[in-house]
């Protein structure tokens, strides 16, 4: 709970200085300033944070594909979450479910106050990467590969549950397994 004091009140210090500078052309990028003050917080407080899970509260302002929405944190500062674990089908490009995945993520969280669970790392366009609990409080990563609406991505999540989550989506022909032959974001990219 001290680390997430810690947190919070380096975020304080961090806004306030950006308000006091009066114009935007003053202040960083949101998504390059909410980079600096996790990443802060996590380099600075104990290098055993680099493993430790934080828990941010705040609100779904945007839905912008089946794996990637907007969080506003604090009710001031707008990240990029990049869904940890899964990849959706493309909307970009047109890919098959690609729409029905950004719908599906909207109903499940878009306007509610949400749980974003993450250790802090971002993907290389600065979109923070992590587990997303809606009001309701089901994992909505989860719950958009078991509709049927993402894939456990592999590559880069060892969590075997989304594993199981896709052979039973897949098993029930569920979302995009209705396909007969459905192709992964990795391989439309």
């Amino acid at each position: 709970m001290t680390n997430l004091k810690s947190f919070l009140f380096s975020l304080f210090i961090i806004m306030s200085a950006c308000k006091r500078t009066g114009g935007e052309e003053h202040n960083p990028p949101q998504s390059s300033l909410g980079e600096k003050i996790i990443k802060n917080k996590i380099e600075n407080e104990n290098p055993d944070l680099t493993s430790e899970k934080i828990s941010l509260k705040g609100e779904i302002i945007r839905i912008v594909d089946g794996d990637t929405a907007e969080f506003l944190y604090y009710g001031e500062l707008p990240l990029m979450i990049r869904f940890e674990h899964i990849d959706a089908p493309e909307k970009r490009g047109s890919q098959p479910y690609g729409n029905k995945a950004k719908t599906i993520l909207s109903h499940l969280c878009f306007g509610q106050e949400v749980t974003l669970i993450t250790d802090g790392e971002f993907d290389m366009g600065g979109r923070i990467i992590g587990e997303l609990i809606n009001e309701d409080g089901i994992n909505v990563n989860k719950e958009l590969v078991r509709l049927g609406y993402a894939w456990h991505f592999k590559k880069y999540s060892e969590d075997m549950s989304y594993d199981v989550l896709e052979k039973e989506a897949r098993k029930n022909k569920r979302g995009l397994w209705q396909d007969a032959n459905p192709i992964a974001p990795w391989d439309f990219r």
